[in-house]
C-alpha cells in the first residue's frame, strides 16, 4: 500500500452499486460492523481506515483535502468511479470535501455526527499539544464519555473497552495530524455548493457535534434532510445501529437515482427508537455572520497581510489574536498591522526554516532579552509548533550557558507554568 492510498475492506456483491463508509477520528472501520449485514444486501460496501488507525500504515495526512484525495486514489485503483458516501465525524468531513471537489463521482451523501466546522482551531491544536506530551492514553480514557450516553456506557462495558483500545492503538503522530486537519477545516461558506442529496444524522445527546451543527449543515446544503436520533450521543452507528442502518438504507435507496428538486426536505423515518425529523431550519446566515475571528482585512493590505494573519493565528492561536485585535485602537492599530505583515507575513512564512526551528530561535532571543511576557506567549506557540517540553527544557538549558543563569532561571519559571497549563489533560 502506497502513501497515496488508504487501507480498505470490501463487503457485498461485486456487481452492486458502491457505498463508501468513513469512520470517526480514533476509530477503525469496525465502528460500522453492525451496519454491514443489511447494507451489503443492497450495496458493495467499501470501508477504509484513516492513516495510523487500526492496521493502516502511519502515513500522516496534513488536511481533509489530502485524506479525500487518498480515498479517491484508493477507489480509482479499485475501478470505482461513482459511489454513495456515508461518514461519521472526520469521515463526514471527508464526505463534504468529496461532494465539493468530486461532485461527478458522489451520487448521494450521509453525514453522521458531522459539522461544517468542528469546534475551534485552538481546541484541536491544544489537543495535539496534550497528545505530544502525554500520549493518547488521556484521550482514550475520556473517549467513552464523549462518544456514548452514560446509560449506554454503563450497560455495555465491552463496547466501552473496545472504544478505549481503538484510541490507544492509534498512531499518535497520525492522530495529531488529523487534529491539525480538523483545526483548518471550515466549509460553512461552501455548503451551498454541495449538490447531492444529503442526509444529516445527529444524536440528540451529542455534545461533540451538537444539533446546532447539524442544523447549520441542513440550512446550508440545498438538498438536505435532518434526522435526530433520540437518546444517542456521538457514535450513533455504534450506540443505535438499527436506527442508523434504516436511515442509511432509506436515504440511499431513494436518493441514489431520484433526486428531489432544489430545496427539497425529504422526511426520513426509522425503527425504534424512531429518529425525529426536525422542522426545516431558517436560512443559513450569510458567511460574514458566521465567520469567527477577524473581519476581512482591508483590500489594500494585500497578500502579505493575509499570509501573516493566517500564520499568526496558527502559531499563537485564534483566542490570542482575537484579544489583540479587539484591544487595538487608532493608537495601536497601525503597529499590529505592521507586526502582522512584517513579522508574520514576511519572516515566519519564509521557507528556509520550519516553524519548530523558528520557535527555538524565538525562545532563545526572548530569554536573552528578558522579555518574559513574550516568552510565555511563545512557549505556548512552541508547543503548538511541535516542540515537546523536553525539547523546550534543552533550549533553556542551552540559554543558561550563553545568555546567563539568571535569565535562564527566570525563563524556566515562566516556561514551567505555561507547560503545566498547556499539557495537563482535562479531568
Amino acid at each position: 500500500m502506497s502513501e497515496k492510498t488508504l487501507q480498505h475492506r470490501i463487503d457485498g456483491p461485486d456487481d452492486a452499486p458502491v457505498l463508501v463508509l468513513g469512520a470517526a477520528l480514533g476509530t477503525t472501520w469496525h465502528m460500522w460492523d453492525r451496519q454491514i449485514p443489511e447494507l451489503t444486501r443492497h450495496w458493495r460496501v467499501i470501508r477504509f481506515d484513516l492513516p495510523g488507525h487500526g492496521g493502516s500504515p502511519a502515513h500522516a495526512a496534513a488536511s481533509i483535502a489530502e485524506l479525500a484525495d487518498r480515498l479517491v486514489a484508493t477507489l480509482d485503483a479499485l475501478g470505482v468511479d461513482r459511489f454513495g458516501y456515508a461518514g461519521c465525524n472526520i469521515g463526514g468531513a471527508i464526505g463534504i470535501q468529496l461532494a465539493l471537489t468530486r461532485p461527478h463521482q458522489v451520487t448521494s451523501l450521509a453525514l453522521v455526527s458531522t459539522s461544517a466546522r468542528y469546534g475551534t482551531a485552538d481546541a484541536w491544536r491544544q489537543r495535539g499539544v496534550v497528545i505530544r506530551t502525554n500520549g493518547l492514553d488521556p484521550i482514550a480514557r475520556t473517549a467513552p464519555e464523549h462518544w456514548f450516553t452514560q446509560g449506554f456506557a454503563g450497560a455495555q462495558p465491552a463496547i466501552v473497552e473496545w472504544a478505549v483500545q481503538m484510541v490507544r492503538t492509534t498512531d499518535p503522530g497520525c492522530y495529531i495530524a488529523a487534529c491539525e486537519a480538523l483545526a483548518a477545516f471550515d466549509v460553512r461558506s461552501s455548503l451551498g455548493r454541495v449538490g447531492v442529496p444529503t442526509l444529516v444524522v445527529v444524536g440528540s445527546e451529542d455534545q461533540v457535534t451538537p444539533t446546532t451543527d447539524a442544523r447549520t449543515l441542513v440550512a446550508g446544503i440545498p438538498d438536505a434532510s435532518l434526522a435526530l436520533v433520540p437518546g444517542t450521543s456521538h457514535l450513533a452507528p455504534v450506540e443505535q445501529p438499527s436506527a442508523v442502518t434504516e436511515l442509511l438504507i432509506r436515504h440511499f435507496s431513494s436518493a441514489w437515482h431520484d433526486k428531489p428538486g432544489p430545496g427539497g426536505q425529504t422526511a426520513i423515518g426509522a425503527a425504534a427508537p424512531k429518529p425525529q425529523i426536525a422542522p426545516s431550519p431558517p436560512p443559513l446566515a450569510p458567511p460574514a455572520a458566521i465567520e469567527s475571528g477577524l473581519a476581512q482585512p482591508e483590500p489594500d493590505r494585500g497578500a502579505t497581510y493575509e499570509a501573516g494573519i493566517k500564520v499568526r493565528r496558527e502559531v499563537l492561536g485564534d483566542a490570542h489574536v482575537d484579544r489583540v485585535e479587539a484591544a487595538a485602537d487608532d493608537f495601536t492599530g497601525d503597529f499590529h498591522d505592521f507586526l502582522t505583515r512584517y513579522a508574520w507575513g514576511e519572516t515566519w512564512t519564509r521557507p528556509g526554516l520550519d516553524r519548530r526551528t523558528r520557535s527555538i530561535i524565538t525562545l532563545t532571543v526572548l530569554v536573552a532579552r528578558g522579555h518574559q511576557d513574550e516568552l510565555a506567549l511563545h512557549t505556548r506557540a512552541a508547543l503548538r509548533n511541535g516542540l515537546t517540553p523536553t525539547e523546550i527544557k534543552e533550549v533553556l538549558l542551552h540559554t543558561a550557558v550563553y545568555c546567563g543563569v539568571p535569565a535562564a532561571n527566570s525563563a524556566f519559571a515562566v516556561a514551567q507554568r505555561v507547560i503545566r497549563e498547556e499539557t495537563t489533560p482535562e479531568a
